[in-house]
C-alpha cells in the first residue's frame, strides 16, 4: 500500500469528527469483546455447576446434598435449595398467619421463581450492550465514511484535480470506516447469539431442577423418581 494512504493517513488527515468516530468504534469493540469473554466464562462455569447439581439427588440427606453443590455463594442451584427449604420452613412456622393468604405450594413456588428471575437477570447483564453495538456500529462506521468522502471531495474540488488516481485514494480511505464498523458489529452479533443460546440451556436446566425441588419439598419425592428422596427435609424441619 502506498505510504501516502492507509489507516495511519486517515487518522493523520482526519478532523475531530473522523477521529471521534474511530475512537468510538474502538471503545465499542473493547466493550463488546470484554463482555463476550467474561460472559463466556460465566456460561462455562454455570454449565459445570448444572452438571454437578445432579449429585444433589444422589445424596442421602439435605446437608450432604448442599455440600455436594459446593460453597459458591453465586451457585444458583445451591441458592435455590436454600431459599426453597427456608420458604417451606417459614410457612410451617407461621402457618396460622400465612394459610389464609398463601398455601404452602404457592409460597414455595414464589420463592423458587424469585431465584430463577434473579439469576435470569444476572445472566442477561451485558447482553443489551452487545445488542446495541451490533445494531449501531455499522451506522457509526457509515457516518465516518460519509464524512470522510465529503472532505475528500471538497479537497479534490479545491485542488481541481479529479483524475482517478486523485479520487481513489481519499475515497478508499474513507471507506475504511465502514469496514471498521462491520468489524466491530459482526463479533458483537455473533457473541450475543452464542451467549443467548448458552443462557437458555442453563436456564432450562435450572428450571428443571426447580421443578424437581418443588416436588420434593411438597411430597418428599422427586418427580418421576417413584420413591422418596429421603427424610432430609422432614428432619430439617424438626431441628
Amino acid at each position: 500500500m502506498n505510504s501516502e494512504f492507509g489507516i495511519a493517513n486517515v487518522w493523520a488527515q482526519g478532523d475531530w469528527v473522523t477521529r471521534s468516530v474511530a475512537i468510538l468504534l474502538l471503545l465499542m469493540s473493547l466493550a463488546s469483546w470484554t463482555i463476550i469473554l467474561l460472559k463466556t466464562l460465566d456460561v462455562l462455569r454455570y454449565k459445570k455447576l448444572a452438571l454437578n447439581a445432579q449429585r444433589f439427588w444422589q445424596s442421602k440427606d439435605l446437608a450432604s446434598g448442599l455440600a455436594s453443590l459446593g460453597a459458591d455463594a453465586a451457585n444458583p442451584f445451591r441458592l435455590m435449595v436454600e431459599q426453597g427449604t427456608e420458604a417451606a420452613r417459614h410457612h410451617s412456622r407461621t402457618e396460622a398467619e400465612l394459610q389464609d393468604a398463601l398455601d404452602r405450594n404457592e409460597w414455595v413456588t414464589r420463592n423458587l421463581r424469585q431465584v430463577v428471575d434473579d439469576f435470569t437477570a444476572r445472566l442477561q447483564t451485558g447482553l443489551a450492550v452487545l445488542a446495541s453495538v451490533g445494531s449501531t456500529a455499522p451506522f457509526v462506521g457509515l457516518f465516518g465514511t460519509v464524512w470522510g468522502i465529503y472532505h475528500a471531495l471538497v479537497a479534490i474540488g479545491t485542488t481541481g484535480q479529479a483524475s482517478i488516481d486523485k479520487v481513489a485514494g481519499p475515497v478508499g480511505e474513507a471507506l475504511i470506516m465502514t469496514a471498521f464498523g462491520l468489524a466491530v458489529a459482526i463479533p458483537a452479533v455473533l457473541g450475543y447469539n452464542a451467549l443467548v443460546r448458552g443462557n437458555k440451556g442453563i436456564l432450562h436446566k435450572l428450571g428443571r431442577f426447580a421443578h424437581d425441588l418443588h416436588a420434593y419439598l411438597m411430597t418428599g419425592a422427586r418427580v418421576g423418581s417413584g420413591k422418596a428422596v429421603g427424610q432430609a427435609f422432614d428432619n430439617a424441619q424438626k431441628d
